[in-house]
């Protein structure tokens, strides 16, 4: 079983961007899982195995991307170095910290369909 088979998990609150967003990956070759919070994203990291993690910044439920990274870091720490964060806030001084401190990748919203690829396909491996 090759590791690029894996599913991407997408974490994102609003469902036009989730739609955008799994649909750019889906045309681009990537299997995906939604969440719709950071708690649910957690949950699901608990259970699946996943190629990679795209998550909003801001999710509702008390959990955000920070708090992701930070999940990741401690439980799934190979999932951690293939995270992108996407965000319509990058002028927000705790998204500057979170972008900083956790080295991850950001695509800022709105944003391209090949732009927010490149990315991916840099941070997680092209789809097969």
């Amino acid at each position: 079983m090759r590791s690029n088979i894996l599913p991407v998990l997408l974490i994102e609150d609003e469902p036009a961007v989730m739609a955008y967003v799994r649909s750019a990956l889906e045309r681009s070759g990537y299997s995906v899982v939604c969440a719709e919070s950071g708690v649910e994203g957690i949950k699901q990291l608990e259970v699946g195995h996943f190629l990679g993690v795209v998550s909003d910044m801001r999710t509702p439920g008390g959990v955000d991307g920070a708090d992701v990274h930070a999940w990741l870091s401690l439980y799934r720490p190979e999932l951690a170095s293939r995270l992108v964060f996407i965000t319509g806030d990058l002028a927000n001084q705790e998204t500057a910290d979170t972008l900083k401190r956790t080295g991850a990748p950001c695509v800022e919203k709105p944003f391209r369909v090949h732009q927010f690829i490149s990315v991916v396909e840099k941070t997680m491996g092209k789809a097969q």
